[in-house]
């Protein structure tokens, strides 16, 4: 056999060997990354139970509070927590069917299920402020006190930052809007809280009996925007779009 192509010949084996190298490099940075997603959809799904079973206490607690001690501001506080619930509900929900190997048209439709369920809730959240904070208004009754609802305030204060973190930090390693806009109302609510206590102090302590549901209204405006915003995402969300991507 002639030089060249001896050449030739040792020339194809290392093209060979190169592009073995890089199958087996690209292979490597696939299953990794699978294997990450897989590690954060977990974690996500635990981060979401977490805010399931917590948001379910504070129904209880501040709702049955609210009612006994007529707090407008913590019924509304309470029924947000109702939302929150639901919503994490169906985010498990949605991060399960991508965890367990669901189709790309499952995965998409039950986002799209997910950002409707998260909009839905903000919508909730928005009427049912309103309907306390007129009624409170109607009435003008000042709220009763009760050392359990304020607890159940302050144990949010520390406990939802927490949930906030970890559902924004795992919606964005995940590229997940629903997770973000979970995220976006567990901030809402930590933000409630701060509203609430200042409208239940300022009742208690100054008299005023306008500042529980005045504290109530002023959480409206954001949430309707929030609202709006999940709205919209969850409209350009397509699952059909999946099944055109695999036939063509």
């Amino acid at each position: 056999m002639s030089a060249s192509k001896w050449r030739d010949t040792d020339d194809k084996v290392t093209n060979s060997r190169r592009e073995l190298i890089e199958y087996i490099r690209g292979y490597r940075i696939m299953s990794k990354q699978k294997n990450d997603r897989q590690t954060n959809l977990t974690r996500g799904i635990r981060v979401e139970i977490a805010s399931l079973v917590y948001n379910l206490i504070e129904v209880v607690v501040s709702v049955t509070v609210g009612l006994l001690t007529g707090s407008a501001a913590l019924v509304s506080w309470g029924l947000d927590s109702t939302v929150e619930a639901t919503s994490a509900g169906t985010l498990i929900w949605r991060l399960k069917a991508e965890k367990d190997g669901g189709d790309k048209r499952t995965v998409l439709h039950r986002k799209k299920v997910a950002l409707y369920v998260v909009a839905c809730a903000f919508w909730i959240v928005v009427a049912a402020i309103l309907y306390e904070a007129v009624s409170a208004f109607i009435s003008q009754e000042a709220p009763g006190f009760n050392w359990w609802g304020i607890a159940i305030l302050f144990v949010s204060l520390v406990v939802n930052p927490l949930l906030a973190w970890g559902k924004y930090r795992y919606g964005k390693r995940l590229d997940s809007p629903a997770l973000k806009y979970d995220a976006k109302d567990t901030m809402i609510c930590e933000y409630q809280t701060v509203v609430v206590l200042a409208g239940i102090g300022l009742t208690q302590w100054m008299g005023w009996w306008w500042a529980d549901p005045v504290a109530a209204l002023l959480i409206v405006p954001y949430v309707a925007w929030e609202a709006f915003e999940a709205t919209k995402d969850a409209r350009s969300v397509d699952p059909d779009e999946a099944e055109a991507t695999a036939d063509a």
